[in-house]
């Protein structure tokens, strides 16, 4: 206990004063303190303050010549003029070029960040090197992988299937259908449905400072609570105004539901910033409730058409894409946020969080709660389907198409 003790003060005295030294200094510093510990003093110094055992015994070798010759003038220099290890990168001319090709193969981009990865260790990548004539260590790989904008990331969900042959096509379809709507002044919205979520008093991902040993406590098991339910939460994202709303519904994730939270948005919210407009652009993912397969959302997008008076165009991500979807990034995860680390114990408690869901950005948020039923299992005839006034595009007419606001004459 008496050396942990002395290990600690040494290791404090060591932060306050190395900013103040030079590395000659700190060497031999760290050097008198291990010649003062006694046996084992290097090792248990390099061990606290992080420094080479070598470099405190080259220490001790400066200080025993110094008692020995005490009016020798010290240096003038720390080191010779080009003195110190030249870095493995130019000591090694293609070593990073070997390394980039080893990385490359696995090397993943992601539209919404700069930066690169690799799912290579930099140990296993240290070995290749090292058999392939470049002796490196696992530190320096990590070093140059860094200087090159590589870091270590996590997995993240955002493919859900192969990469359609059309996918980088379709999402410059997207984008130029949406800037040419904005500029124009038309609504553009972004559509989907958040992960449902169980109501009471059920664990929630995420922390909240609480006061201390005092956690809030929620059930062991994550069983549905037949009498308070669950939240379907399905969301409209405004892309031009940063506004959203969310209807919170307590049945069933549909295409009625969607085409009723996108009723509900345009009732109260849209209508009052787009007034006199007659086009609305949707863009939703190409799965779920609002998937580019459903007749049923067809059919309810017509109705909606129809009861408003106004087309509605929509443009679908392509397959294993939907994570790209602008709600996602821009309002459903600031709403998870918000919420973390709180059981969601109603659905007054749900729709709060989300309507108080703000950012620097401005985003501002509406929700309220829908408790109309939405049956699922429901069947569209190709006689009902036919009476949809739709108008598919050239370019992949089954995920841009467009719903005209009357009924088709038989």
């Amino acid at each position: 206990m008496q050396h942990a003790a002395e290990l600690v003060a040494i290791a404090t005295k060591f932060l306050s004063l190395a900013p103040l030294m030079d590395e000659r200094m700190r060497r031999q510093w760290a050097a008198a303190e291990a010649r003062a510990y006694g046996w084992g003093g290097v090792r248990a110094l390099s061990s606290v303050i992080g420094m080479s055992p070598n470099t405190i015994k080259r220490g001790l070798a400066e200080l025993a010549e110094r008692e020995e010759m005490p009016d020798m003038p010290l240096p003038s220099r720390l080191r010779v003029e080009g003195g110190g290890r030249k870095r493995c990168s130019e000591a090694d001319p293609g070593l990073a070029e070997a390394l980039e090709q080893l990385v490359d193969p696995v090397t993943r981009g992601d539209p919404e960040s700069p930066l690169r990865w690799t799912c290579k260790s930099t140990t296993h990548l240290a070995a290749v090197l090292t058999k392939q004539g470049h002796s490196v260590s696992p530190r320096t790989v990590g070093r140059l992988l860094n200087a090159d904008g590589y870091s270590l990331q996590s997995n993240r969900k955002t493919k859900e299937g192969a990469d359609h042959p059309d996918r980088n096509a379709q999402f410059e379809h997207i984008n130029a259908t949406v800037k040419q709507f904005q500029y124009r002044g038309q609504p553009v919205i972004s559509v989907d449905t958040k992960k449902k979520e169980l109501i009471g008093q059920f664990r929630n991902g995420g922390r909240e400072w609480q006061p201390q040993g005092e956690p809030e406590e929620v059930q062991v098991h994550d069983f549905m609570d037949p009498q308070l339910g669950k939240a379907i939460p399905y969301g409209v994202y405004d892309l031009s105004e940063n506004q959203g709303w969310v209807s919170v519904g307590i049945d069933h994730d549909t295409a009625r539901f969607a085409a009723e939270a996108i009723r509900r948005w345009w009732r109260k919210m849209g209508a009052k910033r787009y007034r006199n407009t007659k086009e609305l652009l949707i863009t939703a993912d190409g799965g779920g409730s609002n998937g580019s397969r459903s007749r049923l959302w067809k059919v309810a997008l017509h109705d909606l058409a129809v009861n408003l008076g106004m087309t509605v165009h929509v443009c679908h991500f392509p397959p294993g894409t939907s994570k790209w979807n602008k709600i996602e990034h821009r309002m459903f995860c600031h709403i998870t946020q918000n919420w973390r680390g709180r059981p969601l114990v109603s659905h007054d408690v749900v729709i709060n969080l989300i309507a108080n869901t703000t950012t620097k950005a401005g985003l501002r948020l509406q929700a309220e709660l829908d408790e109309g039923t939405y049956p699922t299992g429901i069947k569209v005839s190709d006689r009902e389907l036919a009476a949809v006034n739709l108008k598919r595009a050239h370019f992949h007419g089954e995920w841009n198409y467009t719903l005209l606001p009357t009924r088709k004459k038989r």
